[in-house]
């Protein structure tokens, strides 16, 4: 089950860092089109015209994706941003309900999240909801990534959860060795 669930958080990374590249790609080959379009005009040459049509709102659906895909696996690698200040004052006892407590509540909010981010994906869908763009994009599919990177991203706290209340570390706060230590 563990591999299982790696393998999910990984994907999702995956996911999130193709989205950023796509992105690059798709913004170098706008800056590319001006430059040669700059280059023509220098010699005289009509421009050829290059554009990316709905380039930022590609990049935007693309930038939603990334981020939320993005969530799972920075928390389980402890690059989220934590305020550990009031954590590190309590006893040992005190420390671990309060880390239960943030999970539970966070779980819970990301499930409460995923739960209408995937009902407003399933409504556009049904509605065939467009972009505005010059390209005209079903608004399901970004909105059903973002509800997908929620999704795996309560999994991860359920996840965590379940460690804490088992007597384990949380993933955010082992090491390559395995002992646990604030980040």
């Amino acid at each position: 089950m563990r591999k299982l669930m790696n393998g999910l958080y990984g994907a999702a990374e995956w996911l999130a860092m193709a989205a950023l590249c796509v992105i690059a790609v798709l913004v170098f080959a706008q800056v590319m089109g001006r430059v040669v379009d700059s280059l023509l005009g220098l010699f005289g040459l009509p421009p050829f015209g290059f554009l990316v049509p709905s380039l930022a709102e590609i990049a935007g659906f693309l930038l939603v994706g990334a981020s939320f895909m993005a969530l799972a696996g920075s928390l389980r690698g402890g690059a989220q941003i934590r305020v550990t200040l009031g954590l590190a004052a309590m006893p040992e006892g005190m420390r671990r309900m309060a880390e239960v407590f943030v999970l539970l509540v966070g779980a819970a909010l990301a499930g409460f999240f995923f739960y209408y981010a995937a009902k407003l994906a399933l409504d556009s869908h049904r509605f065939n909801e467009l972009s505005y763009g010059i390209i005209a994009i079903p608004l399901w599919i970004p909105q059903s990534v973002m509800a997908l990177g929620i999704g795996i991203f309560a999994i991860a706290l359920l996840d965590d959860l379940f460690a804490a209340l088992t007597g384990r570390s949380p993933s955010y706060l082992a090491t390559e060795d395995g002992a646990a230590e604030e980040v």
